[in-house]
């Protein structure tokens, strides 16, 4: 109890005021999460503002394209978020309204545990206590555990932990709390141990394991690959096609793909790195100006080059555009 205190203290003094904390909609904190996976509160500020001005109902998002929910979140990455994000939107009209049980929340296509006690608990006051990756590092080191956070029994322990912490009259204050005092206070880096609230309570302090804890498994390899993309454009048309799924990038656009690059190609940048989660992309991007179209598989279509903004990219096309 003295811990749930302890942190609900300093959130009335030191949370962040964002614009989704002063509203109940669950629409607008739902968004706000969907948003925030993976990315900084920084960063997903401006595209929270973006959707919520352009689609402020759920009603309105439904009824957008894919293409434009694409569009609008271009450069924020992961874009699975994006097209669940859409297929939500219609689940919940569908519905007639937001779903209000954490069940229920969870069968919102791109929700999980936490996302729908982070929603639960927020909008609807729901007992359901969150668990991210702040979540971990709180608790890791302030109870001074070492079960690896990214194995069966490490997420059942910390689940299990963060519930009976939870006070479940102040679930919302306390979720919100919890995730902000691991973003600002207790940091993957440099923690402000000597200004913590808990430093009395604080097990890798006493321990000087802090910067051991959480611990957590190495499992993830990297693949690397190498992209050949031939902007190829003739007159005032380039062409494009969309990506499929099963791999990177689904839905979104991109210029002609292939193995090798044709002769007369000009190579405008050879070898640019960009790193995703799971993979290293090695990118050679040549320009193929040419008077006549030539023959490109079925799903390639020509569009004016002027409009090409109004198609959703991969940052990386963005970034090889850039350099035209």
């Amino acid at each position: 109890m003295e811990f749930a205190l302890t942190l609900l203290k300093w959130f009335r003094e030191n949370g962040r005021d964002l614009p989704w904390r002063q509203t109940h909609d669950p629409y607008a904190i739902w968004l706000s999460e969907i948003i925030l996976q993976q990315t900084q509160v920084k960063q997903g500020w401006e595209y929270w503002e973006r959707f919520i001005n352009r689609w402020p109902t759920v009603e309105a998002l439904a009824e957008a394209n894919e293409d434009e929910v694409l569009r609008e979140w271009q450069g924020l990455g992961y874009y699975s978020r994006a097209r669940n994000l859409h297929v939500a939107a219609r689940q919940i009209t569908a519905l007639g309204h937001f779903p209000n049980t954490i069940e229920e929340i969870k069968k919102l296509k791109g929700v999980g545990d936490y996302t729908a006690a982070a929603i639960g608990s927020i909008a609807f006051g729901l007992p359901a206590a969150v668990v991210d990756g702040n979540v971990y590092r709180v608790l890791a080191r302030h109870f001074g555990i070492d079960t690896p956070i990214n194995t069966t029994e490490g997420k059942k322990a910390f689940t299990t932990l963060a519930q009976a912490l939870l006070p479940t009259k102040e679930a919302s204050a306390y979720n919100q709390a919890i995730m902000d005092f691991g973003a600002m206070q207790c940091t993957p880096q440099s923690p402000k141990c000597d200004r913590c609230p808990l430093m009395e309570s604080c097990e890798a302090v006493r321990q000087n394991s802090v910067a051991q804890l959480p611990v957590k498994l190495k499992k993830l390899k990297v693949r690397e690959r190498h992209l050949i993309y031939i902007y190829t454009r003739c007159g005032d048309e380039v062409a494009i096609h969309r990506r499929g799924p099963g791999d990177i990038w689904q839905g979104l656009w991109e210029p002609l793909l292939i193995d090798n690059a044709p002769s007369g190609a000009l190579l405008i940048r050879k070898n640019v790195k960009h790193v995703l989660t799971h993979q290293i992309i090695y990118a050679d991007f040549y320009l193929l100006e040419t008077s006549e179209k030539p023959a490109l598989p079925p799903d390639y279509i020509w569009i004016k080059e002027k409009d090409i903004d109004n198609y959703a990219l991969p940052r990386l096309i963005e970034i090889l555009l850039s350099k035209l």
